[in-house]
């Protein structure tokens, strides 16, 4: 099918293990997947692996010759608000090279996880923090966009609730290359009602009110296993979780997500499970 500008694409987070594009983009494919995100390093460890060049090719010339947006989600370690310094040296670092194997398959924006202060004391200098970390890689020229992901709250978290983006956006004196990624789940978690009729429609009024239309980039789509406001980040299958299906309509139908890709994250062994998750949503679209 032919995609207008204004489509959402959607798609989802895609295996890379055995090579980048050995492995990917069979599975674009086989999930029927219109865009993609991936890990370009551990997800849960701090190493940086060079990647290989010819893996790197043949992914950038596949997503390439399928017109398909592709995306990279930074290690889950990553806290550019961490009072440990180590951590918010080895966060910037991680960024950097994300940023820079962005560039080198063809990715269109690294998203990150806003992170925690840990500590009520280290708030203002976690702010501090990020205006010193992150607006030196806003202006590397030539890189992929860096998308922040609010949290699903708790434990001192710099933006969870979408208005607490306001504060994260002025300490990077709201430099116009960062974006939000908007995540389902996350929302839930932080106490945004989803499920209840108008409740997504209402969010996603309060994220533009908040950033502004052009700032929201990226949607990550997830269903939840646990109750609005438990803080807890496990996501579920779309539908068979405690948003629901109808969340998702109107997700899938609200003009701030117009043109926006949607990932979806769900549990699955396989590409089955994504692929089903993914005809849902197209359905919905």
């Amino acid at each position: 099918m032919l995609l207008s500008p204004s489509d959402r694409r959607i798609g989802s987070h895609t295996k890379t293990s055995g090579g980048l594009a050995k492995a990917a983009l069979p599975y674009v494919d086989a999930a029927g997947s219109e865009t993609l995100q991936v890990y370009v390093s551990n997800s849960r460890g701090w190493a940086l692996p060079p990647g290989d060049p010819k893996q790197d090719v043949l992914f950038r010339d596949g997503i390439g010759e399928r017109a398909i947006p592709a995306y990279i989600h930074a290690s889950l370690l990553v806290n550019l608000g961490s009072p440990t310094e180590l951590t918010v040296e080895k966060s910037a670092a991680v960024l950097a090279h994300a940023l820079e194997r962005g560039q080198a398959i063809g990715a269109t924006a690294v998203v990150f996880h806003a992170g925690s202060s840990v500590d009520e004391a280290h708030e203002d200098k976690a702010f501090h923090q990020l205006h010193e970390v992150l607006l030196p890689l806003l202006e590397r020229p030539g890189m992929p966009q860096l998308l922040v992901e609010p949290s699903a709250g708790g434990g001192r978290s710099l933006a969870s609730k979408v208005q607490d983006l306001e504060r994260y956006l002025d300490a990077v004196e709201n430099h116009p290359g960062l974006g939000v990624c908007f995540d389902t789940c996350h929302a839930w978690a932080a106490g945004h009602d989803l499920a209840t009729p108008g409740g997504m429609t209402a969010t996603l009024d309060a994220l533009v009110a908040t950033v502004g239309r052009d700032r929201v980039r990226l949607i990550h789509a997830n269903d939840s296993k646990d109750d609005c406001g438990s803080t807890r980040d496990r996501h579920e299958t779309i539908g068979a979780g405690r948003i629901g299906t109808a969340a998702f309509a109107e997700l899938m139908t609200h003009p701030a997500t117009a043109g926006v890709p949607v990932i979806v994250e769900t549990p699955t062994v396989e590409h089955e499970g994504h692929a089903a998750d993914i005809a849902l949503l197209k359905s919905l679209r």
